[in-house]
């Protein structure tokens, strides 16, 4: 059973950093990445790495947020840093593999102003 489980939310003041981490359990995803979901948005991509390392990163985000793995220990991360308000947001880990999505349940990642 393939199983996705983020860590790392919590509440921070604008300009701070969070990293969150997504640990996968089960097989490995080469097509891993980190989507968001604020209240009454749809969910959005917000970073994308393959399991050779490339990246593709939200120009909402980049230059602040950085997506990285550990394909040894299967885990994907995502650096957030200078968190803004509008960053607010559920944060989940997904990955597609031949087709098949599978999703973490989310870390709520709230930055006050």
């Amino acid at each position: 059973q393939v199983q996705l489980v983020e860590s790392g939310g919590g509440s921070v003041q604008a300009g701070e950093s969070l990293r969150l981490s997504c640990a996968v359990s089960g097989k490995f995803i080469d097509a891993m990445g980190w989507y968001r979901q604020a209240p009454g948005k749809q969910r959005e991509l917000v970073a994308a790495i393959t399991g050779g390392g490339l990246t593709n990163v939200a120009d909402s985000v980049k230059g602040r947020f950085t997506i990285s793995r550990d394909n040894a220990k299967n885990m994907v991360f995502l650096e957030m840093k200078n968190l803004k308000f509008e960053d607010t947001a559920v944060y989940y880990c997904g990955g597609e593999d031949y087709g098949l999505h599978y999703w973490g349940k989310g870390t709520l990642v709230t930055v006050s102003s």
